[in-house]
């Protein structure tokens, strides 16, 4: 009998030093209760104002896999499900190297210094990535990290690292982290490449990208001091600004734990007069403890953990009152530019078995709630989250549902996750007045006792301008481990309808339905799956109708429906005007 054994707790990129009440994952709970009946009312004459597309966004380590042949045509898939294009945000651009991507390591390798220590630059990796991004109708969120090898004070030597094979040298190994040596060099770095994407794309293009310095940099992603950080920041706006006048420049991409560092940051900005046109900041929802456990292969988890919404909630609303603590930045937009059920993205299902929900149904209803209550978040603060990134890409080289934080699993395969984003695809410019008797409500969450969200059913409503209506309902308890064999019956009222003929269509993702998962379960999770089984899972893989298209006739302005919702589910219902 083989005996487990597991990692010593370490640390965990995303997951910051934190006093919050929140477990760093929420256990499982098989006595909780479930949600059988539920009422949902949706208004379509009410009209609760412009609905803010905080999904339009994502972002992932691997910089070099944006322009392979899969990373381009996943971007061309994302941009099939949007008019205005994502914004994409890409680690290590500045960082050197050959320009081979790992999991979370990549590199732009864009600083270089010549034998009498004069710098000059090589953009070839860069104009491959940001072309890939820009030619799928996307814009790029510059992330302006981290520092080139070349850049590296000398004290970076201090950072002791045990030789091994898969070790590359210590400037992988996290010297990148350390303060440039030299602020001048690095603002020329940073007004050069402006310069560059000017450009090549012209100020119509790059006036719609986003410029962030650094990430994380209230944790290990910077070995320096907090002032050097704010310092750096000051330099590396106006280097921006001193190319592009119009640009839209912000930081410091904190984790959610970073609440000293984050008001550090607004008080050196607010004092020195920096240019500040967006605040960014990460959370997530879990870190399972260990990170990676060594055992049997496939083997289950020492003890069953979950994302927690409650706790991504928590550390976005802390965040936005830092901010609001400085009314000269009320008006600026919030931007999660890591908004993520779990944490890291290259851990997987083999890692420990609790990354599972990363391969199933579970992740893309998660999804679904968590942007929902974002967006009713903004209605209680004063400062408004503008996005929320999935920070989420592809990873090379590995198994069938790996269990990765990824839209695609080897072969090209698109994940369940993915469909959710095709589901707000549907949704409208305006949002409705919508009501779910069995919702949990954000401004009623007792954060004090650390609980995650348990079962709801939830709606979120949109109308277009065509008269279209979408409605997002869905079913979902953050732990992944509950099972009901009852569905829950959903009833479904629309009221306040201006026409009397509609066509009515119904989306749904659950597991037999949208779910490349369940049909590769079902063909026996093949690791060298066969043309045949690999067409039979492409060809489920897709945001899936529940049933045929209907046409119906509303009496009086309202249309009523009933569904029925599995653990997990989400189902969407559009109506459109005939």
């Amino acid at each position: 009998m083989s005996t487990r054994t597991t990692t010593p707790p370490e640390y965990n990129p995303g997951i910051g030093a934190d006093v919050s009440p929140y477990p760093k994952a929420a256990p499982s709970d098989a006595n909780a209760p479930h949600v059988h009946q539920a009422q949902v009312r949706v208004d379509a004459g009410a009209d609760a104002g412009p609905i803010t597309r905080i999904w339009e966004s994502i972002g992932y380590d691997e910089f070099n896999w944006t322009y392979t042949a899969t990373g381009r045509s996943l971007l061309r898939t994302f941009g099939e499900m949007t008019e205005r294009g994502f914004h994409v945000r890409p680690h290590y651009v500045f960082c050197s190297g050959s320009g081979f991507g790992i999991p979370h390591w990549s590199q732009g390798n864009v600083y270089h210094e010549d034998a009498q220590g004069n710098p000059f630059y090589d953009f070839s990796l860069v104009d491959q990535a940001y072309d890939a991004i820009v030619e799928a109708g996307h814009h790029v969120l510059v992330e302006l990290a981290f520092t080139p090898r070349d850049l590296l004070p000398d004290h970076a030597n201090e950072l002791e690292v045990v030789p091994s094979p898969t070790a590359y040298s210590p400037y992988e190994a996290g010297q990148w982290a350390y303060p440039p040596r030299d602020y001048d060099r690095w603002g020329e770095l940073v007004a050069a490449h402006a310069r560059h994407c000017l450009e090549r794309y012209g100020a119509a293009e790059v006036d719609t990208w986003l410029w962030e310095l650094w990430n994380e940099p209230d944790i290990f992603y910077w070995r320096g001091t907090p002032q050097e950080f704010y310092d750096l920041y000051s330099v590396t706006a106006r280097a921006v600004r001193s190319v592009l006048p119009h640009a839209k420049v912000g930081g410091p991409a904190v984790t959610g734990g970073g609440v000293e560092f984050m008001r550090g940051f607004l008080q050196h900005t607010r004092d020195q007069s920096d240019p500040l046109d967006f605040v960014s900041f990460h959370t997530k929802g879990s870190a399972f403890t260990p990170w990676r456990t060594y055992g049997p292969t496939g083997g289950p988890a020492p003890e069953q953990q979950n994302p927690s919404a409650n706790k991504m909630i928590f550390e976005v609303q802390r965040l936005l009152r830092v901010i609001a603590e400085f009314p000269e930045y009320h008006h600026l937009p919030a931007i999660v530019d890591e908004c993520d059920a779990g944490v890291p993205a290259h851990h997987s299902f083999y890692d420990n078995a609790n990354f599972a929900f990363q391969n199933t149904e579970y992740f893309p209803v998660f999804q679904a709630k968590l942007m929902k209550k974002l967006l009713d978040l903004n209605a209680l603060e004063q400062v408004q989250v503008a996005q929320a990134t999935s920070w989420s890409f592809y990873i090379e080289a590995e198994r069938y549902f790996e269990g990765t934080r990824s839209f695609l699993t080897a072969g090209g395969i698109e994940k369940p996750l993915l469909n959710a984003y095709r589901a707000f695809a549907h949704l409208g410019q305006r949002r409705l007045a919508a009501t779910s008797d069995a919702a949990v409500s954000v401004a009623e969450v007792d954060h004090a006792s650390g609980h995650s969200m348990g079962e709801e059913v939830d709606v979120l409503a949109t109308a277009k301008d065509d008269g279209t209506i979408a409605v997002l309902v869905w079913r979902h308890t953050d732990d992944q481990y509950q099972r009901d064999e009852v569905e829950a019956e959903v009833s479904i009222a629309v009221d306040g309808l201006n026409g009397t003929g509609y066509t009515l269509r119904h989306w749904r993702i659950d597991a037999d339905h949208s779910n490349s998962h369940t049909r590769w379960n079902e063909v026996g999770s093949p690791q060298l799956p066969t043309e045949e089984q690999l067409a039979a899972i492409k060809a489920r893989q897709g945001l899936e109708e529940l049933e045929p298209a209907q046409q119906i006739t509303t009496a009086e302005g309202t249309f009523t429906t009933t569904v029925t919702l599995p653990l997990p589910a989400v189902s969407l219902l559009v109506l459109e005007p005939r």
